[in-house]
C-alpha cells in the first residue's frame, strides 16, 4: 500500500525525537526553557508570547500539534507569580506530545487560543471559574462548573473547605435559596461510645430482644458502659453436668 503523501505545497512532517523535539520546541520565540520529563517534552514560556508559541506549535511542520487536549491551572500560594497555566498538547499525525507551563498572576491576562483550537473556550472557562485566572480576547469568559451567583473560585488554595455559601430547598418559599455557611457546632452531642458497646438490639431485633427480657434471660445493668445487658440466672438446667452419670 503507498504512503500518504501530503500536498506538494506543503513540506512532509517528520517526527523528532524527543531530545529533538524539546530542542525545536525550545527555539521558539517565547520559550524559556525547554526539558525532557519521564519522556516527555515539557516547556516553560513567557504569558505575553502564548498566542505566538502556540500558533507554531500548531502550523509549524515539525510540531503539527492538531490537538489541544486540555488546559489547567495550577495554584502556588507562597511563590510570586503565583499561578501556573498549563497546556498539553497532542500531534495526531507525528504521535509526539508537549506541555507548555506559563506562569501568571490574576490580574493579569493570558491570551486567549480558542483562535487557534475552539475547543480552548471549554478549558479558559474552566481555569477562570475555579482558579480566577483571566483570558484576554476570550468573549465567553463566564463560570461553566459552578453556579452564576457562586462567590470566590474554589480550586484555589486559600479556598475555605465549606465554602462561602450553602445551597437548600426552602419549603416555605418553595425554591432554592442561598445562605451563608453557619457551623452550628454548639448544638452538635458526641457520645464517645463504641458502636457494640452501646448497641442493646439490632435494628430490626426489638421484639426477640423484648421477649429475653421477659423470659429472663436478662436484666438491664444499673451501670456500665452503655446500659449493657448484664446476664442473670436463668431456669434451672435439667441436664446434668459434664463427667457426672445420671
Amino acid at each position: 500500500m503507498a504512503e500518504t503523501q501530503l500536498p506538494a505545497h506543503l513540506p512532509q512532517a517528520v517526527r523528532l525525537e524527543s531530545s529533538a523535539l524539546a530542542d525545536a520546541v525550545a527555539g521558539i520565540p517565547g520559550v524559556l526553557s525547554c526539558r525532557l520529563e519521564k519522556g516527555e517534552v515539557v516547556a516553560h514560556g513567557r504569558a505575553d508570547s502564548v498566542f505566538e508559541i502556540m500558533t507554531a506549535l500548531r502550523h509549524d511542520p515539525r510540531f503539527s500539534f492538531e490537538q489541544m487536549v486540555d488546559l489547567c491551572g495550577v495554584d502556588w500560594p507562597s511563590r510570586a507569580p503565583r499561578f501556573d497555566v498549563v497546556y498539553n498538547l497532542l500531534s495526531v499525525t507525528l504521535n509526539q506530545r508537549v506541555r507548555l507551563v506559563v506562569p501568571t498572576e490574576s490580574e493579569d491576562a493570558v491570551a486567549s487560543i480558542h483562535r487557534i483550537w475552539p475547543v480552548a473556550t471549554w478549558w479558559e472557562r474552566e481555569a477562570w471559574d475555579l482558579f480566577g485566572l483571566v483570558f484576554s480576547g476570550q468573549p465567553d469568559l463566564r463560570r461553566i462548573l459552578t453556579d452564576y451567583g457562586f462567590e470566590g473560585h474554589p480550586l484555589r488554595k486559600d479556598f475555605p473547605l465549606t465554602g462561602y455559601v450553602e445551597v437548600r430547598y426552602d419549603e416555605d418559599r418553595k425554591q432554592v435559596t442561598y445562605d451563608k455557611v453557619r457551623l452550628t457546632q454548639e448544638f452538635r452531642s458526641f457520645d464517645f461510645l463504641s458502636p457494640w458497646e452501646g448497641m442493646t438490639s439490632l435494628p430490626g431485633d426489638e421484639k426477640a430482644h423484648e421477649t429475653r427480657m421477659e423470659g429472663g434471660y436478662g436484666v438491664a445493668a444499673p451501670s456500665g458502659p452503655a446500659g449493657a445487658i448484664a446476664a442473670a440466672p436463668g431456669p434451672a438446667d435439667p441436664r446434668p453436668a459434664s463427667g457426672v452419670k445420671p
